[in-house]
């Protein structure tokens, strides 16, 4: 049995570079949570999961659950942006299709999620998570960046942007630094 090193390093738009063509990027599915290796040649191609045959980029956000969350957050070699949200939240739900737009525009270098706080209370508490909505974006099973409150369609895409492009030495969660 062959072992295959993997070397991933991070470009300005969050993307993953592999060394050789063996080797693929972990997409976790959105639908039975399993771990998919993808050639990152085929990201473009609409790869689809091998066990339950829906496609792994559908344009929006995965829905989070206390269960699938460390899953999605640590084992996705994309960068993971997680929204903590409520139904009762009204930013929340004025913000819901701008994220969706987000996830569409940036669903081959991020992947995104939305955590329901009210049902799926343990992520929130663990990640700090006080006031609704937040943005909390995960490389690796790490906070690397974090925005409160509600965004217009460009303030999600500079956020975003500016979060990716930021040097990996800079962007432990606020209060790593100190």
């Amino acid at each position: 049995m062959t072992t295959v090193r993997r070397k991933n390093r991070k470009l300005s738009r969050g993307s993953v570079v592999v060394t050789s063509m063996s080797d693929k990027i972990h997409v976790v599915c959105g639908h039975c949570d399993s771990v998919v290796g993808v050639d990152p040649a085929r990201l473009g191609d609409a790869p689809h999961c091998p066990r339950c045959h829906f496609a792994l980029f559908e344009g929006k956000p995965i829905a989070l659950t206390t269960a699938s969350f460390e899953r999605h957050v640590a084992r996705n070699d994309l960068p993971m942006v997680v929204d903590f949200w409520a139904p009762w939240c009204a930013p929340c739900r004025a913000m819901a299709p701008v994220y969706d737009a987000a996830a569409r525009k940036f669903e081959r270098q991020l992947r995104f999620g939305k955590l329901n706080t009210d049902d799926e209370t343990a992520p929130a508490e663990k990640h700090h998570v006080r006031s609704l909505p937040t943005l909390v974006l995960f490389r690796g099973g790490r906070e690397i960046a974090r925005q409160s409150g509600a965004l217009s369609a460009t303030q999600l895409s500079a956020w975003l942007q500016a979060a990716l492009d930021a040097p990996e030495h800079d962007t432990a969660p606020r209060a790593a630094r100190g």
